[in-house]
């Protein structure tokens, strides 16, 4: 019983921890677009608010990923175990 416990609160840190690689995604892809708005801003200064507003707009989308990725996260290190532990304590009958 103890070590089937062991077992799931480890997948459980683990699968956090691969649910947190998708935090990479949205940084370089920000970091992607800012680059370009810059570039952009430089070529022609005077469509600034148009370049900034997409850019700003573009940067939350893809910031959900990341945020998903860490609500993920969160449940698999503090709601998952429980849920598992309790099922695998009434499955066995004890």
């Amino acid at each position: 019983m103890e070590l089937a416990i062991g077992i799931m609160l480890g997948c459980c840190a683990l699968g956090a921890g691969i649910a947190m690689i998708a935090g990479i995604g949205p940084g370089q892809g920000e970091g992607y677009a800012v680059g370009k708005s810059v570039e952009a801003i430089g070529r022609q200064p005077e469509a600034k608010s148009a370049v900034t507003s997409t850019m700003i707009m573009g940067c939350a989308i893809a910031e959900t990923t990341g945020l998903y990725a860490l609500i993920i996260a969160i449940l698999l290190i503090f709601v998952a175990p429980r849920q598992f532990v309790n099922l695998l304590v009434k499955a066995m009958g004890k």
